[in-house]
């Protein structure tokens, strides 16, 4: 009885810390658990204007130029570029967590920016996923590869936008007999002149 208590205390002390490194291998993230970020906090030559090792619930309960990271929770200093990051609040001002790091904020309508609906975008682009994150694309033009599967996985991380009007996508080898034949090879479908079709 002893020793499945003693088992049991070991492999459940150590859930905490394993599943930190499973996540961060998971997002190919290098894992650094509290105290590895307190000793790169405190050698870091940035101004802290608070100690960093302070426990939190909210990002209101820390200091001016840092945030709660709610895993840990811990105030730890707004990340600047390139820094991974898990959302918006955990980046310096001008700053926004797209594709898991801290990047200068991409204005409203421009290629990158965020967006929900198509009129988020300018003009010649539409919003898609780019690596899972909504974004304004710029519209495929002419001789532009422009085959999407069905679905599946890979397309709703990464989604293209169609054509630019007045272009269509058709497989540029093989003329076809009727509209809808499906041809499996799609190596060859660009954006054409419909009349090339």
């Amino acid at each position: 009885m002893v020793k499945l208590i003693t088992f049991s205390l070991c492999c459940f002390g150590l859930v905490p810390f394993v599943n930190g490194y499973i996540w961060a291998w998971m997002l190919s993230i290098p894992y650094k658990g509290p105290q590895e970020m307190s000793a790169k906090r405190s050698s870091d030559a940035q101004p802290i204007t608070q100690d960093s090792s302070v426990p939190c619930e909210h990002d209101h309960g820390c200091g001016v130029g840092f945030f709660c990271d709610k895993h840990f929770r811990m105030c730890v200093p707004l990340r600047s570029e390139g820094q991974f990051c898990r959302q918006d609040s955990q980046c310096s001002q001008g700053l926004s967590c797209m594709f898991g790091q801290c990047h200068f904020t991409v204005p409203k309508g421009h290629e990158g920016a965020r967006c929900k609906l198509e009129h988020d975008c300018g003009a010649s682009m539409c919003c898609a996923r780019h690596h899972g994150e909504m974004i304004c694309k710029k519209k495929l033009t002419l001789g532009m590869k422009c085959y999407i599967p069905d679905g599946g996985l890979a397309y709703s991380i990464n989604q293209l936008c169609p054509c630019e009007e007045g272009l269509v996508c058709r497989n540029s080898r093989i003329l076809r007999e009727r509209e809808f034949d499906y041809w499996e090879n799609t190596n060859n479908w660009q954006c054409l002149n419909p009349s090339w079709s």
